[in-house]
């Protein structure tokens, strides 16, 4: 088997290393080429155009930032008429109009689509313990099972294209939400001369508690935002994915509009490259 892997960043980097490691041929292509170099040492054929990356594959794995670079990189004209007879595999996260947009347009190329968003981050992507959601028909999750495995132990089949990526929009809402809500309560005990471990203790035991937060605690308690997992720019778009979508659907979406307040002020403090967590000194600031 032969894969295109289309968008090697922090994410679709140790993605594609899992797919050399299992033995799987890998043509890479990414918009900054530098990023290409670690997947080249490690064995990957890497390419400077993406149509090069399709014309050379069984199937395409999209791992970019948005939609807008899913037409660029992948149906541009000539990217476009490449597609014939391969199966695209988008694993990013968009909304799920885009995404059947995306498939019409794939489908109409010659090609077969389906949506594979996953959740978590660079250490499960290492991993290989994402969690990979699937929209798709059921004969197309069967036939490509055993390639999303390799991303994490059991993929999960949601629905139709489109309801993956609305489950994907519906979890980094979470990660949003939770972030903002724990960093506004540690600051408050840490103002109030709590001590951060009793806190932390009684939270643990909880109904309250979720992993995310011990996760994101050192990172807080000591202002360390270098060498992000998930950068606050990218919290930021699927936030805005996500009050678009809601919106649309007729949900109340006011506490979420607080919370992309505090995402848009963290952009503004120069955080936008910085790991997400860095949403603690944006809430414990006077700024």
């Amino acid at each position: 088997m032969k894969v295109a892997f289309l968008g090697t960043g922090l994410m679709g980097l140790p993605m594609a290393q899992k797919l050399l490691d299992a033995g799987i041929q890998v043509i890479a292509y990414n918009r900054t080429p530098e990023k290409l170099e670690p997947l080249k040492a490690a064995g990957a054929q890497v390419v400077t155009h993406s149509y090069q990356a399709i014309n050379s594959a069984d199937s395409v794995i999209l791992m970019l930032s948005n939609a807008a670079a899913i037409y660029s990189v992948l149906l541009s004209d000539r990217s476009w008429r490449t597609v014939a007879g391969r199966t695209v595999i988008q694993m990013g996260t968009i909304t799920p109009a885009e995404s059947r947009e995306i498939r019409d347009a794939v489908v109409a190329a010659g090609g077969e689509y389906i949506e594979a968003p996953v959740l978590g981050s660079i250490p499960e992507a290492k991993a290989g313990k994402l969690i990979v959601m699937v929209g798709a028909l059921q004969q197309q999750y069967n036939r490509h099972l055993d390639l999303l495995k390799n991303f994490g132990p059991e993929p999960v089949l949601v629905g139709s294209v489109g309801s993956a990526a609305a489950l994907k929009l519906a979890l980094n809402q979470l990660i949003a939400s939770l972030t903002t809500a724990f960093a506004l309560s540690l600051g408050f005990v840490q103002t109030q001369g709590v001590n951060v471990d009793l806190f932390m203790e009684i939270l643990r035991e909880s109904a309250l508690y979720a992993p995310i937060f011990d996760k994101q605690l050192q990172r807080m308690l000591e202002g360390n935002y270098d060498n992000p997992n998930f950068p606050t720019k990218h919290l930021m778009k699927d936030t805005e994915l996500f009050l678009s979508e809601a919106k649309s659907a007729g949900l109340n979406v006011a506490s979420l509009e607080g919370v992309r307040e505090v995402i848009e002020r963290a952009m503004k403090m120069s955080f936008s490259n910085a790991d997400y967590s860095a949403l603690f000194s944006t809430i414990n600031s006077d700024g």
